[in-house]
């Protein structure tokens, strides 16, 4: 049976933005499916202990940007740490995703032209136009889509994909999991990568 991996994100974090396109091609290359669970990161704050960015320690927040800089240059991705619109509230767009998903339509090209605008475009993601822009230019119907993700369903499993991550023991964006492993980090797919090639059992936390 094909290995499956969840991934927790949401589309405002630089730093999901960094792995997805890694992300997708781990995929490609050892044949896992993705399960794409947007969450509302402050909310998985609230839950886990986290620090929203504006109540970080001035020398965490200036630790994060040399980061963005240096995987960025990494990755060979265009990345601004402060872009034109940031912050935004990516609610709809993370919506949107699951919009698709309930609509039997694979959303990586989605999620990927979403993180691109966001990070590396000087777009406003938080802009209905915008994300509307995004959907048709993926060949999806945006009313259609826009709608769905306004609907209760759509903002109800949003609400439940943060409890299950909250269930997994996830507590930031991105983290991926495999059979009950958390990855946390975009930083930490080489190390998804290394699992998934020697196919060891998932490690467990030492209760």
């Amino acid at each position: 049976m094909p290995a499956h991996v969840d991934v927790y994100f949401t589309l405002m974090s630089p730093w999901a933005y960094l792995g997805h396109d890694p992300l997708v091609a781990l995929a490609s290359k050892h044949g896992f499916t993705i399960g794409w669970k947007p969450v509302v990161l402050p909310a998985l704050f609230e839950e886990t202990g986290g620090l929203p960015l504006a109540k970080r320690a001035i020398q965490r927040r200036r630790y994060r940007d040399v980061e963005l800089q240096r995987w960025a240059a990494l990755r060979g991705r265009k990345l601004n740490p402060r872009p034109k619109h940031w912050p935004f509230d990516p609610s709809l767009a993370d919506r949107a995703v699951i919009a698709l998903l309930g609509a039997g339509k694979n959303p990586a090209g989605f999620i990927g032209s979403g993180f691109r605008a966001a990070w590396a475009e000087e777009r406003d993601l938080g802009s209905r136009d915008v994300v509307a822009a995004l959907i048709d230019a993926q060949g999806f119907a945006a009313a259609a889509t826009l709608e769905a993700a306004d609907d209760v369903v759509a903002q109800e499993a949003y609400r439940a994909n943060r409890d299950a991550a909250i269930a997994a023991g996830v507590f930031g964006s991105p983290s991926y999991v495999l059979d009950g492993e958390v990855f946390w980090g975009q930083d930490r797919l080489d190390l998804l990568d290394a699992m998934l090639t020697g196919g060891r059992a998932p490690f467990r936390p030492i209760e």
